[in-house]
């Protein structure tokens, strides 16, 4: 078993796949073994390509359908970046072909499609996850053990993020992340999901009991679909007393910073989803103290920073290589994690709530039903 390597197919050659080949090629307990695409040069042009950039010992087999991989004896899991419009009848598929499936996000269309997707998981008995990458991070490993000292945050009372990029003309023109046909949340699929994800880590998984969002800005169709948002403000209220508030957009430029506050501190994370290039990654945490010195109104810092060994990308420590090889070490231990759905779940229900809040004018919605 300490040798044995999951084999992997990509269903698809979206863009975010080339980070993930790397991920893969570096994790030591997977192996890729095909990418299918539903045009054959499509997927003969990405191995190529990746094959040049980061050159794997052998050359996985190309494919010109999806139809062809999930039918595969030789693959046991499939990585499914294919657009939240179609995902789920891929995700249905993979699971009726015995395939584990790690899955992008925004996952389903739904909360009712999502369910329906992880009881088919459930049934094949298939390993289902998505693919936040910063949930494989060893930061918040540490960040946990800071909020559970009970001295550097102490209680948390106030948690806000941001995820943000300002995109030219022409992601709005051809990118399918600006087509409400292929992913109809817009930035809140895109990016607020990840907001969303580091709040309910940051409350031990506890659904907020109500959430509320706006549309700040949205993209029409000029083919009569329905509009996009491409700036989203959300707030997520958490028993005793605790909210959440993020802003994520396609307008702004690149920032994913976090601050979560509790009664003694406050801990900031400037790279919560994307670390920023480097050797190591860090946050810090403030204990600012107030003095009156007769004149002298003093604010002192008290600030610490703390660093972890990780890379922040292409490397064997890097986050994307630690959520491949986390997945296969599950699967190749022949059990399941029933947490990763649930995350997932959960994700999906305050994002869609969120997303029903700001259709209504901002009344609040009930995420938990």
């Amino acid at each position: 078993m300490k040798d044995k390597k999951l084999r992997w197919g990509f269903l698809s050659t979206a863009q975010i796949a080339r980070k993930n080949w790397n991920a893969l090629r570096n994790s030591g307990n997977s192996t890729l073994v095909a990418v299918a695409s539903r045009d054959l040069e499509r997927s003969q042009s990405f191995i190529a390509e990746c094959q040049s950039a980061a050159p794997m010992s052998y050359l996985p087999e190309a494919l010109g359908s999806y139809e062809e991989l999930l039918a595969s004896p030789a693959i046991d899991a499939v990585y499914l970046p294919l657009p939240t419009g179609i995902r789920k009848e891929w995700v249905l598929r993979a699971a009726a072909a015995g395939k584990h499936i790690l899955c992008e996000k925004p996952c389903a269309t739904s909360v009712a499609d999502l369910i329906e997707m992880l009881e088919a998981c459930r049934r094949a008995r298939v390993q289902f996850m998505d693919g936040v990458m910063f949930m494989h991070s060893r930061r918040l490993e540490r960040m946990r053990w800071v909020f559970d000292d009970g001295d550097s945050v102490g209680k948390i009372k106030r948690i806000t993020s941001v995820f943000s990029f300002h995109a030219e003309d022409e992601f709005f023109r051809t990118n399918i992340r600006a087509s409400s046909l292929l992913e109809p949340y817009g930035c809140l699929g895109d990016l607020g999901w990840y907001c969303i994800r580091l709040a309910l880590w940051a409350m031990k998984e506890k659904l907020p009991q109500r959430v509320s969002g706006r549309i700040l800005r949205e993209l029409t169709s000029s083919n009569g679909a329905r509009a996009i948002p491409t700036e989203f403000s959300g707030e997520l209220f958490f028993d005793h007393d605790v909210s959440t508030a993020f802003y994520c957009s396609f307008l702004t430029h690149d920032e994913q910073a976090a601050t979560i506050s509790g009664e003694k501190g406050y801990l900031q994370i400037s790279d919560f989803v994307v670390p920023f290039l480097g050797s190591e990654i860090s946050f810090g945490v403030t204990n600012a103290e107030f003095k009156v010195i007769g004149c002298d109104f003093n604010m002192d810092a008290r600030q610490r920073r703390f660093t972890i060994p990780e890379y922040s990308n292409s490397h064997p420590t890097a986050q994307e290589t630690n959520m491949f090889r986390n997945f296969a070490d599950q699967v190749l231990s022949g059990g399941l994690n029933e947490t990763w759905p649930v995350l997932a779940l959960n994700t999906q229900k305050v994002m869609n709530a969120c997303y029903e809040s700001a259709l209504a004018e901002g009344r609040s919605i009930d995420p938990s039903p």
